[in-house]
């Protein structure tokens, strides 16, 4: 079924949240994770300034590098292999890519859930991933509500 399964992560709560249960999901299929953090280099659609995009960049990759570690620690705990990747780019086109090219089986992925209306709205990124990959997304939230 699943042997490797991707676990996306920016270091939200929501993160925390589907890096669990795709770790969980891991366990009981005996499956591989790999943990990706993205690099957006246009920040709020802005670039970075050319001066400090370098400084700015190896300073997200060590972010990156310390939330993919707390998944690979949460892997560990469960007796789960962890790859951990940072890579740059548009975050939703970088995971599909990413999975693409690591031919992955599943993405786990966390989700903001949202009041009235926009209770059946998934984050951005996420909506994308959902839209865009060829592999089943798994979405998790951190609240009892289902999306």
């Amino acid at each position: 079924m699943y042997r490797k399964i991707l676990i996306p992560t920016d270091g939200s709560d929501e993160a925390e949240a589907a890096a669990e249960k795709g770790v969980e999901l891991a366990a009981e299929l005996g499956a591989q994770v790999h943990a990706l953090y993205v690099i957006d280099p246009e920040v709020g659609g802005q670039p970075f300034k050319l001066q400090r995009k370098e400084e700015g960049i190896e300073e997200l990759r060590e972010r990156g590098l310390e939330l993919t570690g707390r998944v690979a620690d949460i892997a560990a705990e469960a007796g789960v292999d962890c790859e951990q990747a940072v890579e740059q780019g548009k975050p939703y086109d970088a995971i599909v890519d990413y999975t693409e090219e690591n031919d992955l089986d599943a993405i786990v992925i966390g989700t903001r859930g949202r009041g009235n209306i926009e209770s059946f709205l998934v984050g951005n990124v996420t909506e994308k991933v959902m839209r865009t990959a060829d592999v089943p997304v798994m979405t998790v939230r951190t609240s009892e509500k289902p999306v």
